[in-house]
């Protein structure tokens, strides 16, 4: 009798594998993503660019700059900093469910033991016990596998799987974005430090200026005016120190802050004197390789092929179901009868459900679906034209810096030139004292304004990089190729 059971039983298990073997190869119903809508990106960049078609040098760019504070600073805020570390975690996330996404492809099995002491009445239904109070000892185990016929599941692990992948470029974006905000603030620091320098010696001019003007004035040979003037150029120059100091103070609280620290955490910048970071040129490459290199628009693409994958999940509702469900295991009135072959039972069913009539919601999931796609697909093209923008304004800013940076360099050294003629005239007898320190008071105004050109031509040079997708994290360097 039981080798019979076990017969009949072994024999509905191998059809019904087979049965579910038949149906893993069947078809997964929706869309399959090929690729993104094609955008047009033009003939090439709106203005001249160095370096032709050159790539430019992405890779750990902040170290290329050569100030070992700055490449410090950025290694600890991409190790360190909140923005990033939340990105990781959002990363773990995504493969968590993607790893849940997936086990839903396979069986499920419970199991579960009782000892249910029974009482029941003369007329209970279980009779045949020979007692009006017996124990059931029981020990059993349920399985059940959804077969997945029409792919709903693969169409799962797809979009998760593409999820996944948007949250790592994601995580590449949050990292650009923070090595780039720290090199500004740095940067920014560093060239506030050169202007006030630069504002310190002027006032040291000026003040000069002024004592020659009042000694000038007292022995008859000045005009109050001549005085008055120079003493109203000090006091806008004191006026303006708080401004430079406060502005200085204000990156550096910044920076302990970006690195994931408390605000003073990075003071002691404020210690070391100002230097500034030579200005180079750098090749920009060609405008289409900003679909390869920036991490937004690859995670706009991935979220479309997500996109894309849920409206198949949505279509697998239209088809029937198909789950097989197997219960088994022992029972008896006796714990050492247990385990016998006697009390051995089990079954093994298939269910098949359908949504024959829901009111109309499948089809309105789909409609949902493919509107969520269109939407995906339309934020994919606002990526890419954003994109562009972005790094059309950001390739002006350099390029105008540049040429601003290189004027004023050029103004600085034509009144040093004058400076010099000032002082052999100053030593010759031509001019006065206040004459030279006019002329002086001007060149350290040219100094100031050329701080002020190289910090903006240095945080142009970064807002460049970052435009440019400019990270460590381009996709050839991990061996991906999404994108066309």
């Amino acid at each position: 009798m039981k080798s019979q059971f076990d017969r009949k039983l072994i024999r509905r298990a191998a059809f019904l594998l087979g049965l579910s073997l038949a149906a893993l190869s069947g078809c997964s119903v929706g869309p399959d993503y090929d690729k993104p809508p094609e955008v047009k990106l033009g003939a090439g960049w709106s203005l001249p660019t160095p370096g032709g078609n050159a790539e430019p040098a992405l890779s750990v760019w902040w170290t290329s700059l050569g100030d070992p504070t700055l490449a410090r600073l950025v290694d600890q805020a991409l190790a360190q900093n909140l923005d990033v570390r939340q990105a990781i975690s959002r990363i773990a996330e995504a493969r968590a469910q993607v790893s849940a996404t997936s086990a839903r492809a396979l069986p499920t099995l419970t199991g579960g033991a009782v000892v249910a002491p029974v009482h029941q009445g003369i007329n209970g239904p279980l009779p045949s016990l020979g007692s009006r109070d017996p124990t059931i000892y029981a020990f059993g185990f349920d399985a059940s596998w959804e077969l997945d016929l029409f792919g709903s599941v693969r169409r799962s692990v797809e979009s998760a799987g593409a999820r996944l992948q948007a949250s790592e470029e994601d995580a590449a974006a949050v990292r650009i974005s923070v090595a780039a905000e720290v090199a500004r603030t740095y940067l920014s620091l560093r060239g506030a430090q050169l202007e006030l320098l630069a504002r310190r010696a002027s006032i040291d001019t000026l003040r000069r200026t002024s004592d020659a003007a009042r000694q000038r004035l007292a022995q008859g040979d000045a005009a109050r005016a001549d005085y008055n003037a120079i003493q109203s150029r000090l006091d806008a120059a004191l006026a303006g120190v708080p401004s430079i100091e406060s502005r200085v103070r204000g990156a550096a609280l910044a920076l302990g802050t970006l690195l994931g620290g408390l605000p003073e955490s990075e003071l002691a910048l404020l210690e070391s004197g100002g230097s500034m970071i030579i200005v180079v040129e750098m090749p920009v490459g060609q405008r289409a390789e900003l679909l390869r290199r920036r991490p937004d628009i690859r995670a706009a693409e991935r979220r479309l092929a997500a996109s894309t994958s849920d409206i198949g999940i949505a279509t697998a509702e239209l088809f029937p179901k198909l789950s097989i469900t197997a219960l088994g295991g022992f029972t008896a009135l006796a714990p050492n009868n247990l385990f016998l072959g006697d009390s051995l039972s089990g079954v093994v069913s298939p269910l098949i459900s359908w949504r024959v009539l829901d009111g109309g919601r499948v089809r309105a999931e789909i409609n949902a679906a493919q509107a969520r796609q269109e939407t995906a697909a339309l934020a994919y093209e606002s990526a890419v034209v954003n994109a562009l923008g972005d790094a059309e304004r950001a390739l002006s800013q350099y390029r105008f810096a540049q040429e601003a940076l290189a004027l004023q360099r050029k103004a600085v050294e034509s009144i040093g030139r004058d400076f010099g003629n000032a002082q052999r005239r100053y030593a010759a007898g031509d001019i006065g004292l206040v004459e030279l320190l006019e002329v002086e008071r001007q060149l350290r105004d040219g100094q100031e304004g050329l701080a002020r050109a190289q910090a903006n031509a240095a945080i142009a040079l970064v807002s460049l990089y970052k435009s440019l997708g400019g990270g460590w994290l381009m996709p050839q360097a991990r061996g991906e190729s999404r994108l066309p």
